[in-house]
């Protein structure tokens, strides 16, 4: 079983980052690659610019990764209530390459930020929309006031209840096949 995984973030010392790299360690057998947004970093979308330069290589490699696995698991930065810029410019190139970004994969959406709401307006978005472009999401997560309850020093989750229900949204990548 091969599983992606990456923060919707380009920040190099993401929260997002930290619990999608802990989120994976509950995946089972399973072959997990992390990517990093700052590896398919591209142009602004914009019409003209598709016009100009065609699909960029970086887009369709992302996909690729996507249509190579057996599963997604994203965890997703809030900037202003929103998508981050760089995961949104990310996805409208992936999506005008493949209008099905997510391929009919099963995929577990988290989020996470310092406030008191872990970022539960982008992943209400997130798990809203992804239907849409043929994503099947199995469980979703927003996990509140990262700081306080993340360990970052030793890559864990503070607060017990919070790390059982990671662990049984996760669960739904574990029993794909």
């Amino acid at each position: 079983m091969k599983i992606i995984a990456f923060a919707g973030s380009n920040h190099r010392a993401s929260i997002n980052k930290q619990l999608v790299e802990y989120a994976s360690s509950f995946l089972n057998d399973a072959d997990i690659e992390v990517l990093d947004l700052n590896d398919y970093e591209l142009p602004l979308y914009s019409q003209d610019r598709e016009l100009e330069i065609g699909h960029p290589a970086l887009a369709k490699n992302f996909l690729a990764k996507i249509g190579e696995s057996d599963g997604v698991l994203i965890s997703f930065a809030e900037h202003n209530g929103s998508y981050s810029a760089a995961y949104k410019n990310l996805f409208d190139w992936c999506s005008r390459i493949e209008p099905k970004v997510f391929q009919n994969k099963p995929m577990v959406l988290l989020s996470t930020s310092p406030g008191a709401r872990g970022g539960a307006t982008v992943l209400a978005a997130a798990v809203a929309s992804a239907p849409f472009f043929a994503g099947e999401v199995k469980a979703s997560l927003s996990i509140p006031s990262f700081y306080d309850n993340f360990d970052s020093d030793n890559k864990l989750l503070r607060h017990p209840e919070l790390n059982e229900q990671l662990k049984d949204a996760v669960s739904y990548l574990n029993h794909m096949k």
